[in-house]
């Protein structure tokens, strides 16, 4: 008998299974980017808050719809989204993402 992976680990799933998500106008991926604000991730459902590289992306919808369709297949419950309204600062990136894009 398994057990029922913690919201620790389903959140790393998630985080894993967004890597696939990649902003055509950039080429890197929505969790390189630091676009993933927040993940609340419970039993029946899961939202996500995400932000955008610039406030009017041409990709928006797709990139929106294709996080959570990601998410909500990985996780296997029902998935919302909504547009923060933080603002992207190159500085939210991963570490070795700014590295290999040569920002800093």
């Amino acid at each position: 008998m398994s057990e029922e992976p913690t919201t620790q680990s389903k959140e790393e799933q998630v985080r894993e299974a967004l890597r696939a998500v990649v902003d055509p106008e950039i080429g890197m991926n929505v969790i390189e980017l630091g676009l993933i604000r927040r993940l609340d991730i419970e039993d029946d459902k899961a939202h996500i808050v995400m932000i955008l590289t610039t406030p009017f992306c041409p990709y928006a919808p797709q990139l929106l719809e294709q996080v959570r369709a990601t998410a909500q297949q990985a996780l296997g419950v029902p998935t919302t989204i909504e547009m923060g309204m933080e603002m992207w600062d190159p500085t939210m990136m991963e570490d070795d993402a700014i590295a290999r894009w040569g920002l800093f």
